[in-house]
């Protein structure tokens, strides 16, 4: 059986989004924890990179997604630099990325039902 185009471009969309969500969530994780140690971060992070870099690009649509890939380029960047030091930055790392969640969840929660009952006043 021969799989259509849409199918397979659908499956590497979501291939891409669920890597970018698991790139986020382990990100957390080894902020979160103290004994993860700069190096162990840099090279778990250098990992996940390289393998979001392999997965074919795509043109992501929402917003949401495309503050998480410009998050991940950003922080990738910072932590390869020289002077990157992981107990400087790991609060203000979390707190950017707790934004990120709560973005995601925001768009959960929207009540479309009420918008039109608003309109009609």
């Amino acid at each position: 059986m021969a799989y259509t185009q849409a199918q397979i471009d659908k499956y590497n969309r979501q291939r891409y989004i669920t890597h970018l969500e698991k790139i986020t969530k382990n990100l957390y994780k080894m902020l979160r924890e103290e004994s993860t140690t700069q190096e162990k971060f840099i090279n778990k992070f250098h990992e996940l990179k390289t393998a979001l870099n392999k997965l074919p690009q795509i043109e992501l649509y929402t917003s949401h997604h495309k503050e998480i890939v410009d998050f991940i380029n950003a922080f990738y960047k910072e932590a390869t630099g020289e002077d990157f030091v992981l107990e400087d930055v790991r609060q203000a790392q979390m707190s950017n990325l707790n934004r990120l969640q709560k973005s995601k969840n925001n768009n959960t929660y929207k009540k479309l039902k009420h918008k039109n009952s608003f309109n009609e006043w």
